[in-house]
């Protein structure tokens, strides 16, 4: 006899800022000690829940090798000082690697296995560069059938641009738009609620004393968003991926570091441990395209993951649609009617960066937090992913 599935429950959602990468803020932190900001941080959201409850970590990292392998998940649960009894998994599905670890613990809580979970991501893309330190693609991606395959994202970019006839001009103009939205958001405070602090340690010997100089910095801000961005600078820039094309880097996602940690529990811990909900995980969608598209995949992911929630899409209030690149998500908003009022009201990737395997848990973050400010009822987090998916989760406030 089957069980009747039940909701699961998100009770504190946090993140660290993002850092740019190579040079930013965190270059030299390593991204297991920012999922441990990330985890703790939501575990103080939490006073009430007992750590021992806590059955597993699921967290996604889209390249888990070096300073970020070894299990991430399960290093940090440790280094963050949970119960030894709690576990950890590392999961990857690229730039929806953190809301595909949300989508699993909220599923296990639903069917039962698991009273407590802690969903997360990371990402240090100035340790752990794109593609990891030694890629070895199989040849037979270069076959013509396969061949999207071993396009590079900037490229898919441009193929998304070109079909879906994205003009140069409208990418600058929303390319700007994004750090326009991210600068207004920090200056009103709107970041705070879902941001963990993170103290950056920096260690310089002082070769005339002999001695090790320590100086100490919270960091509280994205790092990426730009007050001066124009749509002059925007225009001197030439495009990064094909010599006539139109996708710069200034339309781009920026390479980042950072970690997000979200805590899912069951009704029955709500009741056990007086904790008070955020919010529901409703549904997840993934869908797959062709890889030389990439970018398009929320266009069906999205309509997926709303069927799954039983709501329209004219009900999501609040939509993190992760600009990857300006070209693909204006081709999604686009050819699905998204309200451009509704969609990254604080900014989007191309100003706020996009640590990718962090991405998904940091806007689920966002999403958690600005339906509750806002007193709204449905939030999305989309995107698209590498290798030719989309993917969407849906969070309800309650």
């Amino acid at each position: 006899m089957s069980k009747q599935l039940q909701d699961a429950y998100i009770v504190a959602a946090t993140r660290t800022p993002i850092g740019k990468a190579p040079r930013g803020v965190f270059n030299k932190t390593r991204p297991d000690d920012l999922l441990v900001a990330a985890i703790q941080g939501a575990m103080k959201q939490v006073p009430n829940l007992d750590p021992n409850v806590i059955v597993d970590a699921i967290v996604g990292c889209s390249f888990p090798e070096a300073e970020q392998g070894f299990n991430v998940a399960r290093q940090a649960v440790v280094l963050a000082g949970l119960p030894k009894t709690v576990g950890g998994v590392t999961v990857n599905r690229y730039c929806a690697s953190g809301i595909t670890a949300l989508a699993m613990a909220a599923d296990r809580i639903r069917v039962g296995e698991a009273d407590v979970l802690i969903a997360g991501g990371v990402e240090s893309m100035s340790m752990v560069p794109m593609m990891g330190h030694h890629p070895s693609i199989n040849m037979r991606v270069f076959e013509d059938d396969n061949v999207g395959l071993a396009y590079g994202m900037g490229l898919t970019a441009e193929k998304v641009a070109e079909q879906w006839k994205v003009s140069r001009e409208d990418q600058d103009a929303f390319g700007l738009e994004s750090h326009r939205r991210a600068i207004a958001a920090q200056q009103a405070g709107l970041f705070k609620d879902e941001i963990t602090p993170v103290e950056v340690v920096n260690r310089k010997p002082d070769l005339a004393s002999g001695e090790i100089k320590i100086s100490r910095r919270m960091v509280e801000l994205d790092e990426g968003p730009r007050a001066d961005a124009s749509m002059e600078s925007m225009a001197k820039l030439k495009p990064v991926f094909a010599a006539k094309g139109s996708v710069t880097a200034a339309t781009s996602s920026q390479m980042s570091d950072g970690a997000g940690a979200l805590i899912v529990v069951s009704e029955k811990i709500l009741k056990e441990h007086n904790l008070t909900p955020l919010a529901k995980f409703s549904s997840f969608a993934v869908r797959g395209v062709p890889p030389e598209i990439m970018g398009i995949g929320p266009k069906f992911a999205i309509p997926a993951a709303c069927a799954a929630a039983g709501i329209s899409q004219d009900q999501l209030d609040w939509i993190e649609l992760n600009e990857a690149f300006a070209a693909q998500a204006l081709a999604v908003i686009r050819d699905l009617g998204l309200d451009t009022s509704k969609v990254n009201p604080m900014g989007g990737a191309i100003a706020l960066g996009h640590p990718l395997g962090a991405t998904g848990a940091i806007r689920a973050a966002t999403v958690v937090h600005a339906l509750r400010r806002n007193s709204l009822k449905y939030g999305m987090v989309t995107m698209c992913v590498g290798a030719g998916m989309g993917a969407a989760g849906i969070i309800e406030r309650v």
